[in-house]
């Protein structure tokens, strides 16, 4: 044995707490022997809430001082946890809060948002409402991405493992249509002996498969990412379409998505139709989406129609207000907001969610809408020139947020109030305060929970100027 090698040890723990991660965090500190010293191990453990006392086994526990493992046995369970699931189906990522009690998750991601709080000295406290819960936080997502991996695997990477693609049996938040599918095209990629593509190598066939699934319409959209050409797998294809269309009536779309390997420059990819047409229809608060392969879509529905009417509430529109809608995409925001103001201006910067928008607000019947194409701090700037101010700004940004060089664009363009929808609590911290440099206020923040079982939390937040 090497100096300074222990051999792996079995310790009792009981969970703490969480980390940003969403792994449950202990501590144990050795007896001080020979070697020791008395170090402490910090322990990362997957699958677990605080309060959960469990046993793990940890190689060289004496000569680490962090380690990342799963739990060997569950000895004594947390009043936060859930026992009703099986820890078989959630050791893929993606949803690290699933064994915690959805009354103890909501209560988890206020914490994390008074954190970034606090952490940039913010005093809010007073300002922010309780969370919105989801009334049935399973099988909501209308969205699945999954990854084909090594020995046939279609499914989520394994927590704290890029490399390993877990299969997907089955999923809490995936709708059952969606699990079908998913196990439809496992079935015709081994039948076929397809490969999965290699990130390291750069070869084989089939990267990803990404499923829609409108709860609205019910129709579902199939997309196989693939490192080939159609023409050169037509029979192949053709097997997969008479697959699926046999299997499932409302199979809408089926596209194979051509994104070969490329060094040293940005990925291109190219859409073919296969089958149905290139996009589903969907529905928000009583308005039509057309959604097509790449279009931004809230991917919980359920919720993301309680934010539109969140921002609804909190803006107190009417119909003399001119508005701005920053990052518009397809229109989400825009399209009720348009129903109740004078005139407003969307902006984003992908030209086909553009194209979208703009039919979608055609068959609404609103008159009152422009739809611009542009990165969301120029398109403001050259707004300027047609509009000096207006009553109210709506800002949807990605989860990097706004960033500082926005905020002040925003501030100069001279929005009286703004409405700030937010799925990123770092970033949105981050924004406020620059805001509140820039002389904005928050009135009121109401997070909303979009996303049960994940870390991610949303925010509806309501500023003013101060010397409005």
């Amino acid at each position: 044995m090497r100096k300074n090698q222990y051999p792996t040890e079995v310790l009792d723990v009981e969970v703490t707490h969480l980390n940003h991660k969403g792994y449950g965090v202990a501590r144990y500190v050795h007896a001080p022997d020979r070697g020791s010293n008395g170090r402490g191990l910090n322990l990362l453990i997957f699958n677990t809430v605080p309060g959960d006392k469990v046993r793990v086994s940890v190689e060289n526990a004496k000569g680490r001082r962090k380690a990342h493992v799963y739990y060997d046995e569950l000895l004594e369970p947390s009043p936060k946890r859930n026992l009703t699931i099986a820890n078989s189906i959630a050791n893929s990522g993606g949803t690290p809060l699933l064994f915690m009690k959805y009354e103890d998750q909501l209560t988890f991601k206020e914490h994390l948002i008074k954190k970034q709080f606090k952490k940039h000295d913010l005093d809010l406290a007073d300002k922010m409402r309780p969370i919105i819960g989801m009334d049935d936080p399973w099988r909501y997502r209308n969205k699945m991405e999954l990854t084909f991996g090594k020995d046939g695997a279609l499914g989520m990477h394994e927590i704290g493992n890029y490399k390993k693609v877990i299969d997907l049996e089955d999923s809490y938040i995936a709708p059952e249509i969606l699990v079908a599918i998913k196990k439809v095209v496992s079935t015709w990629q081994q039948d076929h002996h397809l490969s999965s593509y290699d990130k390291d190598a750069r070869q084989g066939l089939l990267k990803n498969l990404m499923m829609r699934y409108s709860h609205a319409s019910q129709e579902v959209m199939v997309v196989l990412v693939a490192n080939g050409r159609l023409a050169d797998y037509q029979p192949v294809a053709q097997d997969l379409v008479n697959r699926l269309t046999q299997a499932f009536r409302k199979i809408q779309s089926i596209i194979w998505l051509e994104k070969p390997a490329m060094y040293g420059q940005a990925q291109e990819e190219w859409p073919r139709l296969i089958y149905g047409s290139d996009y589903i229809n969907d529905s928000l608060n009583g308005y039509h989406y057309q959604l097509k392969y790449n279009t931004f879509f809230q991917a919980s529905s359920r919720q993301a129609e309680r934010m539109v009417q969140c921002a609804l509430e909190l803006a107190e529109v009417n119909d003399q207000m001119r508005v701005v809608d920053l990052f518009c995409g397809i229109g989400t925001f825009s399209l009720p907001f348009a129903a109740k103001v004078k005139e407003l201006v969307g902006i984003e910067i992908v030209e086909a969610s553009i194209q979208s928008a703009r039919g979608n607000a055609c068959e609404a019947g609103l008159t009152n809408t422009s739809f611009r194409v542009g990165d969301a701090y120029e398109g403001l700037e050259q707004l300027k020139a047609e509009w000096p101010s207006c009553d109210l700004l709506l800002l949807n940004p990605p989860r990097g947020g706004g960033g500082r060089k926005l905020v002040k664009s925003i501030a100069r363009f001279g929005a009286e109030r703004m409405v700030y929808i937010s799925c990123n609590p770092v970033t949105l911290a981050e924004d406020l305060k620059w805001f509140a440099e820039q002389g904005y206020q928050v009135q009121t923040i109401q997070p909303i929970d979009q996303f049960p079982h994940t870390l991610h939390v949303e925010c509806v937040v309501l500023m003013s100027r101060k010397d409005k």
